[in-house]
Formats: structure tokens, sequence, C-alpha cells
């Protein structure tokens, strides 16, 4: 089995990458991406699933770990394997914000540039991505509200293990949630 965190950019994914690994669960991270002011508890990224749509393979890698994929690139992932997706939900607004913060803070940010043409693409993609993955045997799906996190961690950690079917330390993974991260609202 393979454990896929996803959602869009800023929806909780590394947040949630943090509980599974607390809990116990084998992360498949490289440490590229080092933390910083918009993730001070890191990112826990694996930089070659980038290669996903060129080299569907390199997800074998993955297996009976967890790994983060962006959701344009879950179209990509091939058959052949069982999946498990925890895929994070945050409203786009909020999305939006945190994204912004975190291209001022990178100084990559682009004035004037237009957050509804960004959000549409964001809508857009999520309607594909959450099509394509109902209708997938080989995919099972747990859709988890960020604001459910933060609202009730312990909970959300029981529903994961449950999901997952396998022992998760979920007071551990419960500790992992400091509500005072979230910082980006939407305005």
């Amino acid at each position: 089995m393979i454990t896929i965190v996803s959602g869009l950019p800023r929806s909780g994914t590394s947040l949630m990458m943090q509980m599974l690994a607390a809990g116990g669960m084998p992360i498949l991270s490289d440490g590229e991406r080092q933390a910083d002011v918009d993730n001070p508890r890191g990112y826990l990224e694996w930089e070659r699933i980038k290669q996903l749509p060129k080299d569907p393979a390199c997800i074998a890698e993955a297996e009976g770990k967890a790994v983060k994929v962006i959701s344009l690139l879950l179209l990509s992932l091939p058959e052949g394997h069982e999946y498990r997706v925890i895929f994070m939900q945050r409203p786009v607004a909020e999305v939006l914000a945190s994204q912004e913060v975190m291209l001022h803070h990178r100084g990559t940010a682009k004035p004037g540039a237009d957050a509804s043409v960004v959000a549409a693409a964001f809508e857009k993609n999520l309607r594909a991505v959450n099509a394509w993955l109902d209708s997938k045997a080989y995919i099972k799906t747990l859709r988890v509200s960020y604001h459910d996190v933060l609202r009730d961690a312990e909970d959300t950690s029981q529903k994961l293990a449950q999901f997952l079917g396998v022992g998760l330390n979920v007071e551990a993974m419960t500790r992992q949630v400091d509500a005072t991260l979230y910082r980006n609202r939407s305005k």
C-alpha cells in the first residue's frame, strides 16, 4: 500500500505528513526543501515525485510509506498499486492568501496578479482530480478538512488510523497540530 497526502498547495499537506510521521508512518522525503518561515516544521517533500508524469514507475519507491503528491500530479498515478489518498481540503480563498504570503516571503510575488484566475484554475483542478479519484477502484480516498484537523486533531487522527488500517500513535499525531500556525486566512 502506498499512502499519498495530496491537495492544493498550502492546504495542510505538510501538517498531515508531520502527523503521519509522528504517528509512526514511514515517510518518503529527501529533506531538499528546508523548513522556513512559511512552514517552520518542514515540508516533508520528495523532489523526485515531480517526475511522476514522465516516470510513473518512481511511485514504487513509496510502497509501505507516505509521500506527498500535489493534486495536479495525482492523475499520473499508475495502476498496479494499492493507494490510500489523504486529500486535504481548505477553502480556496485561504489557499490563495497563504500562497500570496509565501510568495511575498520568497520575493517571487507578482504584483497585480489576478487572484480570480488562479482561483478558477484551482477550482477546475479540484473538480477534475476529485472525479478522477472517485473513478479509480485501486484508490481509496479520505478527504480531510484542514479546519477539522485544527478543530479536533484527535478525532482526525483516529479517522486516519482507521482509514489506513495501520497501527498509528494517535496521541503523537494529535500533538503535531499547532493552531498558532494557522496564520493565513482569507481576506
